[in-house]
């Protein structure tokens, strides 16, 4: 499966953005999907899972209540909504693809497929 992020930007801080993962090469149905950033310096981390049939979603105590992850399996489409965006939340956004069965969402080793990353700023 190919995987294309888009919908970063520069927002301020407080504002909001939508994230689209759009998957062609396979069903997207097939898979868990998980949303990755990495910011400058610093290790990639985990921003949001949702099981391949969408009715469980995973977030990190640092953007609960804030993202919520989405997914559209008859358009082939992974979504995050962010909201309340915050300086800290600027980074590389990754959608990532995993077994339907995957063993924990919070593992990037579990991800077989990764887009090529949108760069979200967020300004204070």
């Amino acid at each position: 499966v190919q995987l294309q992020a888009s919908g970063g930007g520069l927002v301020q801080a407080g504002g909001s953005l939508r994230l689209s993962c759009a998957a062609s090469g396979s069903p997207l149905s097939r898979y868990a999907m998980g949303w990755w950033r990495q910011a400058p310096g610093k290790e990639r981390e985990f921003v949001a899972a949702i099981s391949w049939t969408g009715s469980n979603t995973y977030y990190p105590d640092s953007v609960k209540g804030r993202f919520t992850i989405s997914r559209d399996n008859g358009k082939n489409t992974v979504y995050l909504q962010m909201n309340s965006l915050k300086p800290e939340d600027t980074a590389v956004y990754y959608c990532a693809a995993a077994a339907w069965n995957v063993r924990s969402y919070y593992l990037s080793s579990e991800y077989e497929y990764w887009g090529q990353g949108t760069q979200v700023t967020v300004s204070s």
